[in-house]
């Protein structure tokens, strides 16, 4: 036979050991696993429907999103089981949690409060972020809504720091000259439609663009608009179960435009990141600046490698702001403009608040912070319309939860829309907009059980820009009800849908009358 054949014999024999070892790997994998996680919760009281080899529970749930998001609805605030099907349906034939797939990964969907809040309050590190993968990673990266541990707190730090209370109240006369640019577009529309949505993502990429980057919406437009394409791309394969391998044999169209944008949006913030640092002033030492990117630019410079950040992190953490950063305040204003153009009696009474407190005067920090009717319904318009319908978690290890004992390896998802629309926690009007269910504070609209609304998480992981948001909001409501009343249009089209955010897809066309 010879070396030649007893060489080819050997390479033969490992390329058969590497195969079955493969195949062994896969099977594990694609089955005996999700098989023994159904088993052990099964144990439990945990149903759910069954494991299905590819796919998991995908196809249904596609299937289901299609029919209840095909077409427009009537106007109605009931719209839990239009965004969420599965959800809505799943809790009602298994209960209030329930086990489902994505391919061959667990997701454990949790609707009981105590058990969120138990979740979302652990700092011992139990339930870390879920990890990002496929389109996600790309849009998200790295960024402090997806790290943990260190590099979590590195941003963290700054973040706070940068949107802390002081920071905050600086922030507010840039708000309200974005406000008043947008009010100016706005003369001559006496008596005619506007789509404020449209007008609000405008709005809110200025705010953004002026407080975090120091710029105007026109310098980082291109980055927008990558950020908004990558974003509709990550969405339209949310529930597309791609193998790892099948990627690296064949690529789909959106697979290659996904990285394509990934590509340009991280060489257009390199060149944003450049034009500051070509900015920065030696004689005060190193110093790009006290907004967001300055302060970023500075942490990826630092030298103490306790406080440094990687240019990676960077990157991910301004296309983070830049995407979901304006997009949270954009559907926050629109569906409130939403309710208040059908609610004309709430309309009046936040205009006689505002106008007792400010006048026409431009609004205040002190005077923002002093608007209890306005607070009630932004919470009000965030429990109808939360732009964040789902977060997760994940386990990493097996753990306790309540009375249940969570296996490792499995994602668990938190429906906020289910739990905002729950009647046994709001009552019988749940689906009716009632802002002063509020006027006692969160704790008691919710029966002292806080943790069933949080429109922006709770315990450490609390959104960083949750004040910003609403600061935001106040600004921009307070100058528009100052100035105008308006109705909704004829033209309305009601649209809930899930596009990363719960947005109007259709827009929310109303009518303007000057005051």
């Amino acid at each position: 036979m010879g070396v030649f054949g007893a060489v080819l014999i050997i390479l033969l024999s490992c390329l058969c050991v590497y195969l079955l070892w493969t195949l062994i790997r896969f099977v594990h994998k694609v089955w005996w696993t999700p098989m023994r996680i159904q088993s052990i919760m099964r144990s439990q009281g945990i149903r759910g429907p069954p494991y299905r080899f590819p796919h998991g529970s995908t196809k249904e749930i596609t299937s289901m999103r299609s029919q209840s998001m095909g077409k427009h609805m009537e106007i109605s605030h009931d719209i839990f089981p239009r965004i969420q099907p599965h959800v809505y349906s799943w809790t009602k034939i298994y209960g209030t949690n329930f086990l489902n797939w994505h391919g061959p990964q667990a997701q454990l969907f949790v609707t009981e409060p105590e058990l969120i809040k138990e979740i979302l309050n652990n700092k011992e590190g139990a339930y870390p972020k879920m990890d990002m993968e496929g389109y996600a990673k790309k849009l998200l990266g790295e960024a402090l809504i997806t790290n943990e541990g260190e590099k979590w707190a590195k941003i963290r730090k700054l973040a706070n720091y940068t949107f802390h209370a002081e920071s905050l109240k600086g922030m507010i006369p840039e708000m309200s000259a974005s406000v008043e640019t947008m009010l100016t577009r706005w003369n001559g529309f006496e008596g005619k439609e506007i789509d404020v949505f449209k007008e609000f993502g405008l709005l809110t990429t200025e705010v953004i663009s002026r407080t975090a980057f120091g710029s105007s919406y026109g310098e980082g437009k291109h980055i927008f608009e990558m950020v908004a394409k990558l974003t509709s791309i990550t969405v339209k394969n949310i529930y597309n179960i791609r193998f790892p391998g099948i990627r690296w044999l064949l690529k789909t169209s959106d697979e290659v435009e996904a990285e394509n944008l990934e590509r340009s949006i991280k060489n257009s913030i390199l060149e944003l990141v450049k034009k500051r640092e070509s900015k920065k002033n030696d004689k005060v030492g190193n110093h790009f600046g006290n907004d967001y990117l300055g302060q970023l630019v500075k942490i990826v410079h630092e030298y103490d490698d306790s406080k440094r950040i990687t240019i990676e992190q960077m990157i991910d953490e301004i296309k983070t702001v830049y995407g979901a950063g304006h997009l949270t305040t954009t559907n926050l204003l629109s569906w409130t403009i939403f309710l208040l153009s059908i609610c004309t009696d709430w309309q009046e009474k936040a205009r006689k608040e505002i106008l007792e407190l400010f006048g026409l005067k431009t609004p205040t920090s002190d005077g923002i912070a002093r608007l209890k009717t306005m607070n009630m319904i932004i919470n009000e318009s965030l429990r109808l319309y939360p732009p964040v319908i789902t977060m997760t978690r994940k386990v990493q290890r097996e753990v306790k939860l309540g009375e249940l004992i969570l296996p490792a390896n499995i994602n668990i998802f938190f429906s906020v829309l289910s739990l905002h629309h729950n009647p046994q926690i709001w009552g019988k009007d749940v689906h009716m907009f009632k802002p002063d269910r509020f006027a006692e504070g969160v704790a008691k609209a919710t029966n002292n059980n806080p943790a069933a609304f949080y429109p922006f998480g709770m315990g450490p992981r609390t959104c960083v820009g949750l004040n910003f948001t609403t600061n935001e909001a106040k600004v921009a409501l307070s100058m528009i009800l100052q100035r105008y009343k308006f109705t909704l249009s004829p033209n309305y089209v009601h649209y809930p849908d899930d596009i990363f955010i719960l947005t109007p897809k259709n827009g929310v066309q109303v009518i303007l009358q000057e005051i």
